[in-house]
């Protein structure tokens, strides 16, 4: 070898000796590699707490498996251990081993009933109240002679005039009249009134006219109602003609309030459901209502249910065009809640995975209403009780799916706290009590201002109760202070019990 070395020359020996140094160095890297190969294995397995490990995967993306740790190559995060055992069913559930419980953060939580009470806050506007409109019109034409002064958006009060009228046909009329009257013949004299009342006369116009034996032309018009003049359509010196719109008068003693319900959230208000609203021009206050209407179109733009309330307003104080920030409280009912950090929404079904009494976790169906507070009410497939995953739920989903757990159905879920109910138990529901003071009775419900009512977490307020009829409440009248049960029924409160406070 050192002959054939010598041989070469200078250039030839500087890339022979290149050559092995490459050669030693990959030789020993992977004398290196084998060394450490055991010890590697072991401390992978030891820091993921698994006896052993069957492969790494991101449970984003389960059927993907890797050989080795490391950061996923799909999300932002490591990739989690496979180990030896996890796909063994406790129940027909996923079973996790102890030590990854805590290191993978999984935290679970009990379905339990409760109200859920998500209060609807919109934005709306206030409004003339429509149902106070009054237009003011001739009974006949003539000439403008007098204005009073009045401009748009006026204020003005029942009776206050607006226009005074020359009207010339009445004249004539009236001097017949009066010639008439003068012969003394009783039935001439009637049908002359009466000839005046069709031509648009006032019937207080034609006694004075009768009282001073004058003819009297000039009529004043004045309001019909107290309110703002939103229209205004007469000038000095106008000829009008008889059923012309002069003014248009709107009220606002009761002023409107309309708010813009988004679509999705439409079907939590009803008509005599209470509202509130809080203005910036009176911070700190707020004004209630009472929904009167729900208009049947919806708006294309923005997606929204106009609601309309209708709201008092002492002193004038509210204006038309202000704008509102609007509470609506829906119907109180008690619900089975669970976090809603515990929903698993697929697509095509919505999930929850629930803790197993023999250990395990498993996936189950369930059907959803509504979402508030970070809560969520469950209408079906899960009962009172049961444990729910709300911290690493994705995990164990995939598990279940690499494992090929079915899913529970919604149709298979227990009774309420796991045990049988006979039919009679299910269907007698819960009373509860409380004391108000009366404020309303119908024949069919009852208005009372009761005080908190814990078992259903309901603060102090004035709500309606529905009666068994009016034998229930007779003897009781507004103001009695009572102590009364209820129960909380398919279509609201609805009163067992009710006697006077003492007796």
């Amino acid at each position: 070898m050192k002959a054939v070395f010598e041989r070469l020359s200078p250039r030839q020996r500087s890339y022979a000796a290149a050559a092995g140094i490459a050669l030693v160095s990959l030789g020993a890297g992977y004398g290196l590699s084998m060394l450490g190969g055991g010890s590697d294995g072991g401390d992978a397995a030891a820091d993921t707490g698994c006896e052993e490990v069957l492969y790494w995967y991101d449970p984003m993306v389960p059927d993907q498996r890797f050989d080795e740790p490391g950061k996923s190559p799909f999300m932002d995060m490591q990739l989690v251990p496979k180990c030896a055992g996890g796909d063994a069913q406790a129940g027909e559930g996923v079973s996790i081993d102890s030590a990854l419980v805590q290191n993978f953060g999984i935290r679970t939580a009990e379905a339990e009933y409760g109200v859920l009470e998500p209060e609807t806050t919109v934005t709306g506007t206030l409004a003339y109240n429509g149902s106070e409109v009054a237009i003011v019109q001739p009974r006949a034409g003539g000439y403008v002679q007098r204005t009073y002064g009045h401009a748009p958006q006026d204020l003005i009060a029942r009776g206050a005039p607006v226009v005074d009228l020359l009207v010339p046909e009445w004249g004539g009329a009236q001097q017949e009249f009066l010639a008439v009257a003068a012969t003394g013949d009783a039935a001439l004299t009637s049908a002359a009134r009466q000839r005046l009342r069709l031509l648009g006369m006032p019937e207080g116009v034609i006694s004075s006219v009768a009282r001073s034996g004058r003819p009297q032309s000039t009529i004043t018009v004045t309001a019909p109602q107290s309110g703002a003049i939103t229209s205004l359509g007469v000038r000095p010196g106008m000829t009008v003609m008889a059923g012309q719109s002069l003014a248009e008068i709107s009220g606002y003693s009761s002023i409107w309030l309309e708010a813009a319900v988004p679509e999705a959230l439409a079907g939590s208000a009803r008509v005599g459901q209470p509202v509130s609203a809080t203005l910036t021009a009176f911070p700190g206050e707020r004004f209630a209502g009472r929904i009167i209407a729900i208009l049947p179109s919806a708006q294309e733009a923005s997606r929204t249910i106009t609601v309309r309330a209708a709201m008092p307003n002492p002193g004038l104080r509210l204006k038309p065009g202000m704008f509102a920030q609007v509470m609506i409280a829906p119907e109180r009912r008690e619900a089975l809640l669970i976090p809603s950090e515990a929903v698993i929404r697929t697509g095509e079904r919505t999930l929850v995975m629930i803790s197993q009494e023999g250990g395990g976790y498993r996936p189950a169906e369930v059907r959803i209403g509504r979402e508030a507070g970070g809560r969520t009410e469950v209408l079906a497939g899960l009962a009172e009780g049961e444990e729910v995953v709300t911290s690493g739920q994705f995990l164990l989903d995939s598990e279940a799916s690499l494992a090929g757990i079915d899913v529970r159905p919604i149709d298979d879920a227990p009774t309420t706290g796991g045990e049988k109910e006979t039919q009679a138990d299910a269907d007698e529901p819960r009373t509860y009590r409380a004391t108000g003071t009366i404020e309303r009775i119908t024949a069919r419900s009852i208005t009372l201002r009761h005080g908190p009512v814990e078992a259903l977490e309901w603060p102090a307020m004035t709500m309606g109760f529905a009666t068994e009829g009016p034998a229930q409440v007779r003897g009781f009248q507004r103001g009695d202070r009572v102590t009364f049960t209820f129960v909380q029924a398919s279509t609201g409160p609805r009163i067992v019990s009710i006697r006077k406070t003492g007796q």
